[in-house]
């Protein structure tokens, strides 16, 4: 009878971790008990095929690039035949090349790849040629949430017409420091209702559409002043204050069916005592914190691994045995697959880590590919692909985004909207193209372009344009106003009938003296589509509506933006 009751429990014990290892966080809309258990069965067949080394490959992803030679082609080849690799990111630049290496590799797979991409602000983060998206700051001025998962279901499209089944999306940091310079655009705002709302409209949008989320980077890269990529950021908030803010969207949208954490390299005292040890190999976080405390059942996956914060302190292989015993379930970016299954095999044969842990991870891993639906992969065309990620419905769909966003901080003397049968002068300051704005006004007003060297032979009462056009090429550049150009804003300050619009960051306001401008605009980028939006605005075609997503002064809040309906009394049809 005893020896019945050990089996019973062993059993039971059994039957418990094989119930956890089939939980996935993400899990198709509608799905039927039917095809759960049919998940089920291809995911235990699938696994009980696999050799203990093939199951260790599954717990990493590599980066394919085609801008590198083809040195660096064949050696991702060989991990993929040799290491037998759970999946791939892909990185730059030739869309056309990638389709056809992912078709090869999930060719000759035993089990499908899962193909990721930093996709935050859609493919043309890696693809040049692709369609860019607006950055998440920008969406973070959107009021309607559920143009951004519209937005987002666009970005799934434009990802499986890819192959790509994971989009590294969203960013849920909460942007606390104007001098962060990794985040900044890249997250919804500074205030954390904002940025969980946002988040959700995206994940919905990417996962309503078969593409899994991944909310990113736990336990909060928001209020950071390193790049993590070049070293070790150090986030030394109270254990309150980490729960209020940088945790907290976390929390949040833990429960919503989110497929994915990517945890990042952080050192935060408050939660991990060890000096020095990133969050992303802490126990203490992605074990004690992430699975234990907020119960997360997703799959949890490490933030680069070449990244220089862990990089230039941990020997590659070792790192990634390190990220596996502190919880994590996917190695990103790995630099030495080989090495790392080996470590983390021998941990197991130490008793250092459960074999259930592989299992628990394995698991997760191929029932998320069941749902995607890598079971049945079919190979993607590369034919036509730069024509089909960048044509009039990407234009159509981001022109919305950036009309929306558009954020109204004043209007003293309502000069908004222009008055079509009056002249107007525009000042073009700072260093990127504005030609495009100037030609979508002259298309309903007459405007005159002045230099800044100029705006003396600017007529006295004048209405007067001033745009601040910043280098949006990439996420990163510096968002702060030149000393000239802000000399020059005083000078035409003198004029009561002075709009200012900011085709970049809202922070570049933050030192910017506009109490004697009539007209503050912030349109957050510089591109095409951004100023088409902001030309219809201005000319009455569209609503003003946005509202600042983050803290930039004392006097410009979070939150603040007026609204300016359409007007009905200007005449759209012709100009002057």
């Amino acid at each position: 009878m005893k020896n019945f009751k050990v089996q019973i429990s062993i059993f039971l014990i059994a039957l418990f971790f094989a119930n956890q290892a089939l939980h996935s966080q993400y899990q198709p809309k509608n799905i039927s008990k039917s095809e759960i258990e049919k998940a089920n069965q291809w995911v235990n067949k699938t696994y009980n095929s696999l050799s203990q080394d093939e199951k260790l490959g599954q717990l990493f992803i590599v980066a394919l690039y085609t801008n590198k030679d083809e040195a660096h082609i064949n050696a991702v080849r060989d991990i993929v035949l040799k290491d037998k690799i759970g999946g791939l990111i892909l990185m730059q630049d030739d869309a056309a090349r990638e389709i056809k290496l992912v078709n090869e590799f999930q060719q000759k797979s035993k089990v499908p790849l899962m193909v990721g991409m930093d996709a935050e602000w859609g493919i043309f983060q890696r693809i040049a040629t692709a369609h860019k998206f607006p950055w998440a700051m920008t969406l973070g001025a959107i009021q309607d949430k559920n143009l951004i998962t519209e937005m987002a279901a666009k970005i799934a499209e434009d990802c499986k017409r890819m192959g790509i089944n994971w989009d590294f999306a969203p960013v849920v940091d909460v942007n606390t420091n104007p001098n962060n310079p990794i985040i900044g655009n890249r997250s919804f705002g500074s205030q954390v209702p904002n940025v969980v709302s946002s988040a959700v409209a995206y994940a919905t949008g990417l996962q309503d559409n078969n593409i899994l989320a991944a909310i990113k980077h736990f336990p909060g890269h928001g209020d950071t002043d390193t790049d993590s990529h070049l070293d070790l950021p150090v986030v030394s908030h109270s254990l309150k204050r980490l729960n209020e803010v940088e945790i907290a969207p976390f929390k949040a949208l833990m429960d919503k069916g989110i497929g994915g954490v990517m945890v990042a390299h952080l050192y935060v005292p408050a939660l991990e005592k060890t000096k020095g040890i990133p969050a992303s190999i802490s126990k203490n976080i992605i074990t004690g914190i992430l699975k234990e405390q907020l119960g997360y059942k997703g799959l949890i996956i490490t933030d680069a691994l070449n990244m220089g914060a862990v990089a230039n302190k941990f020997k590659a292989g070792e790192l990634d045995a390190m990220a596996f015993a502190a919880g994590n379930d996917i190695m990103l970016f790995s630099q030495d697959v080989a090495t790392g299954k080996k470590l983390i095999q021998q941990a197991i044969d130490k008793g250092d880590i459960p074999q259930q842990r592989v299992e628990e991870s394995v698991k997760k891993i191929l029932l998320t590919k069941y749902y995607l639906g890598l079971s049945q992969y079919e190979p993607r065309n590369p034919d036509h692909i730069n024509e089909d990620l960048n044509n009039d419905s990407h234009s159509k769909i981001v022109q919305k985004m950036y009309s929306n966003a558009l954020t109204l901080i004043k209007d003293d003397h309502k000069l908004l909207p222009l008055n079509c049968k009056e002249t107007y002068y525009y000042v073009p300051l700072e260093e990127a193209p504005y030609q495009t704005f100037v030609d979508q006004l002259n298309l309903k007003t007459t405007i005159i372009v002045k230099k800044a060297s100029e705006i003396s032979t600017i007529p006295a009462n004048s209405k007067v344009i001033v745009g601040f056009h910043k280098d949006n090429s990439t996420a990163y550049k510096p968002y702060k106003i030149s000393t000239e150009s802000k000399k020059v804003l005083a000078d035409l300050s003198k004029n009561p009938k002075v709009i200012l619009n900011v085709f970049g960051s809202p922070y570049a306001l933050k030192d910017v003296d506009i109490s004697k401008i009539s007209t503050v605009v912030v349109s957050y980028e510089n591109n095409e589509d951004s100023m088409i939006a902001a030309a219809k605005a201005f000319c009455g075609e569209t609503k003003i509506w946005g509202k600042l997503p983050v803290l930039v002064n004392e006097n410009l809040k979070a939150g603040m933006g007026l609204e300016l309906n359409p007007s009905s009394r200007i005449d759209l049809s012709s100009k002057k």
